[in-house]
């Protein structure tokens, strides 16, 4: 059976920059994002108020992303920070553009 392509995207959210991080694996960016804002996303996001999408990386197969996801958890903090900073100096929401 041949695998089908579909779209999976690590991403990692805040509550303002150098802030709070949470980083999730999912197959729909925007309807996790959307389960974020209104507080149902995870209950350590809605805990610490984390609505702000940040960074993001996109991916085919979701073995690669959950992979990825995994790395990313592992990191030093100031790693994350520096990843986050390369793309989005400026840590605005990526929902909004």
């Amino acid at each position: 059976m041949p695998r089908t392509l579909h779209r999976y995207w690590v991403y990692i959210i805040t509550n303002k920059p150098q802030g709070v991080l949470y980083i999730g694996v999912t197959a729909g960016i925007d309807d996790r994002m959307e389960r974020h804002v209104s507080g149902k996303g995870s209950v350590f996001a809605a805990r610490y108020k984390l609505r702000r999408l940040v960074y993001y990386e996109e991916f085919k197969y979701v073995n690669d992303a959950i992979a990825r996801e995994k790395q990313l958890k592992r990191w030093r903090r100031q790693w994350k920070i520096n990843l986050i900073e390369e793309e989005n100096p400026e840590w605005k929401d990526l929902r909004k553009h």
